[in-house]
Formats: C-alpha cells, structure tokens, sequence
C-alpha cells in the first residue's frame, strides 16, 4: 500500500528548526500578572509565567507589546481596539436608546453593573473623544494630548477650569489620599525616566481612569495594570470656580 505524505505535514517541522537556528530570537520568561478581565472584554490578556518570544528586545503578542529591559523585566502598556463598527453609535438611536448604549458600553469597559453608570454626559464627553490619535500639544479631533483631554473633559463636565500642562494640573490641585478618590478626580503620572510630572488623566470609578494615551489615543485604563502603578505618582482634586 502506498502512502502519499503531504508537504504541509512537514512545514510544521520545517519552519520549527528554521526558528529554533535563528540566532536573534531570544526567549525570555517573566511572571506578568495581567489585568483582571470581564466575561464580556474581548482583549487577549497576558497570562501568568508566559513564554515570550522576543525579536531585537521587542514583542508583540495579541493585545500588548512587551520591551525586554536589561535589568530582565518586561514593561508593556495595553494596548485596546480603536473605533470599530460595534463601538460607535448608531446615528438612528433616541435619546433614550444613546443612553442606554452609552451604559452598556461602558459598563464592559469599566467592568461594572450597567445601573452603576449615572453620568451620561461624562460618557458622552468621553465617547466624543475615545480613539484620537496622541500627539504632543494637540487639542482637536486630529490629535489630541494627555492634559488638552483633561482640561475640555473637566471645564465641560465638572465646570473646573484646568491649566494647560499635565505639570501645571498637577500644581493646580490639591492632594488626596486613595480612600478619597471618587470620579472626576486627576490621576498624575511619572513616566520612566522623567523628573515632572509627565501625564494625567481623569478617574472614572473601579480602578479605571480616562486618558489620551501615547499608544492608545483617547481610551480607558487600569489603575490596577503593572504599567501604570509603577508610574503613578499622585491623586488630585481642582474644585470648581466660585463663578460655576
């Protein structure tokens, strides 16, 4: 009998030993703790002692890119789907419907009960912006920076008028503990290898807060992510003008 053997039977093993000679691939393992996800988050989330493969220090797995760092760490920032077709409104909803669209959007995003989400117009506010592009000074729907993001979203929602720097915002508020916190306050970060004051962004509830991220645009994140706990630096409130 005679037994015919298929060349993709042997491309696995092919391609297996042509990678395993490849002198550039390195790999490096590293206990990630990925953050928590719902039932309804679609992100592919690192999990625990994953095996990375990097290529020149730098890989990219579904949902994250990982630098490798001479000290043997791994630091990543998640990375989200911008604006797809499922994530932005319909045009034909009422005003009844937005809402209730806006509630069950972010009620995933920010893993929470969907009746937990009262601030419609701080949902708007956000939805408005969510996916723009990053750029450094930006304040329009072309790019957009970290500190232009908090000044629109806090003078338009919470009626506080807010100076223009990530730096200056921070100058500007006054200090809070973490048993404090509540929504609408600023969230200040130190990103590695600066002295200032480098980024803010708006806590929202549960750990989440809203920014314009350099990777991500416009987007919500977690406090709770290795990446942004080893930056956090301080919480922050700005009251209202008495005039508001």
């Amino acid at each position: 009998m005679t037994v015919t053997r298929h060349s993709s039977y042997f491309a696995p093993l092919i391609l297996l030993l042509v990678l395993s000679s490849c002198s550039t691939v390195k790999t490096f393992t590293s206990n990630l703790k990925a953050p928590r996800a719902s039932q309804n988050n679609l992100n592919i989330q690192a999990a625990e002692n994953e095996s990375i493969e990097f290529l020149e220090n730098i890989s990219v797995t579904p949902g994250k890119i990982y630098m490798k760092k001479s000290s043997g760490s791994a630091a990543f920032e998640s990375i989200t789907v911008k604006k797809t077709p499922y994530d932005i409104m319909p045009n034909n909803l009422s005003d009844i419907e937005k809402a209730n669209w806006l509630q069950l959007k972010y009620s995933i995003k920010m893993d929470v009960a969907v009746e937990e989400i009262t601030n419609i117009s701080l949902l708007q506010k956000i939805d408005d912006w969510w996916g723009t592009p990053y750029c450094l000074g930006g304040s329009s729907k072309n790019c957009v920076d970290c500190s232009f993001f908090t000044l629109d979203v806090m003078k338009q929602i919470y009626k506080v008028d807010l100076k223009r720097t990530a730096a200056q915002q921070y100058e500007q508020s006054s200090k809070i503990e973490w048993t404090d916190l509540k929504e609408g306050d600023l969230i200040f970060f130190k990103t590695e290898g600066r002295r200032n004051i480098s980024h803010v962004g708006i806590y929202l509830t549960n750990n989440k807060f809203a920014h314009a991220s350099t990777s991500q645009g416009v987007t919500i994140s977690d406090l709770a992510d290795p990446y942004w706990q080893r930056r956090l630096y301080s919480l922050g409130r700005v009251a209202p003008l008495p005039n508001n």
